[in-house]
């Protein structure tokens, strides 16, 4: 079939590498950027866009896009992701989906309405640790997340609980598979507005609980969550994209023995990659097949009321 015409809105540090990245694909055309810095907008078309620079939304939309990313601010996603929708053109936007729940619904809604694919960005679950994580946990009862870094420069327009946390708390409602039952949670502004570190217990209908740290005020970045099982531990390392399994041997320690001597431990098999690059082929995949995503605006509202619920607990 011939190559999806895409175009990418927010050419900044990640829309830099969205388009990097469809420049080399070769189900992608990238036939035009389009940024609020016009000299940064430029640049970016002068290295991977043969067509140019766009001065607008509606001039790429004249180029004859069937897909976009969705690369500027939360706060505007809602705008343009609906400007791209209602004129037929196929949409991955940024996580989190929107900066409001109701605006989340409203683009789901247009999505559905048009025919539109509308995958959102929820990266990790295309890191191939993830991956192999989400093949090998049968019955989490208990869940460690950290997720810290040094202040981004960027992002700080929300929460921390909706730029960084919201990644882990897509994956844990996908892995748990039940309700929550309850949420209780913590955070404090630092040098932003909003939360800049926050800490979340869930406890889900099922019994299983999962306690998630984020934080963009660190001195070191960590990126692991932690997964326990009846007879299993499981630790993965997003960025090393690795997975250690600990996991118990059948039948009774023998007498005198040490119970860790009882422990078998193995990594698993993880093909490892560019999650963004394996992100962006899957959607246009998608676009081509007239696919559901592997997280769509429905998944992504989900994480984001989450999020929203875990906020409100922090300001009461």
């Amino acid at each position: 079939m011939k190559s999806a015409r895409v175009g990418v809105i927010g050419v900044g540090h990640l829309g830099f590498h969205h388009a990097r990245n469809y420049a080399s694909i070769t189900e992608a055309d990238l036939v035009g950027v389009v940024d609020a810095d016009v000299a940064r907008c430029r640049e970016v078309a002068r290295q991977f866009c043969p067509e140019g620079a766009c001065a607008s939304i509606a001039e790429l939309i004249g180029r004859g896009i069937d897909a976009a990313s969705v690369v500027v601010p939360t706060t505007h996603h809602f705008e343009v992701a609906m400007q791209l929708i209602e004129a037929g053109v196929d949409v991955l936007v940024e996580k989190p989906l929107a900066a409001t729940i109701d605006e989340a619904q409203a683009m789901v809604d247009a999505a559905r309405e048009h025919a539109r694919i509308l995958q959102v960005g929820h990266i990790e679950r295309f890191n191939g640790a993830v991956a192999a994580l989400f093949g090998a946990v049968r019955q989490p009862r208990f869940i460690e997340v950290h997720r810290l870094s040094p202040y981004p420069m960027r992002g700080d327009d929300v929460s921390v609980v909706l730029d960084l946390m919201i990644h882990d708390l897509e994956i844990i409602r996908a892995l748990v598979g039940s309700p929550i039952a309850s949420v209780d949670a913590v955070g404090v502004p630092v040098f932003s507005a909003t939360e800049d570190i926050a800490n979340a217990r869930l406890r889900f209908e099922n019994g299983c609980v999962a306690n998630i740290t984020a934080s963009r005020v660190s001195m070191d970045k960590m990126r692991k969550i932690r997964i326990f099982e009846p007879d299993a531990y499981m630790s993965t390392d997003y960025g090393e994209q690795e997975v250690r399994v600990y996991r118990k041997r059948p039948g009774a320690v023998d007498t005198g023995a040490s119970p860790m001597e009882h422990i078998l431990i193995d990594s698993l098999p993880v093909e490892r990659g560019e999650p963004l690059r394996r992100e962006l082929t899957d959607f246009l995949r998608c676009v081509r097949e007239r696919a559901r995503p592997l997280v769509d605006g429905e998944d992504a509202t989900e994480a984001l009321r989450l999020a929203q619920e875990i906020i409100n607990s922090i300001r009461r």
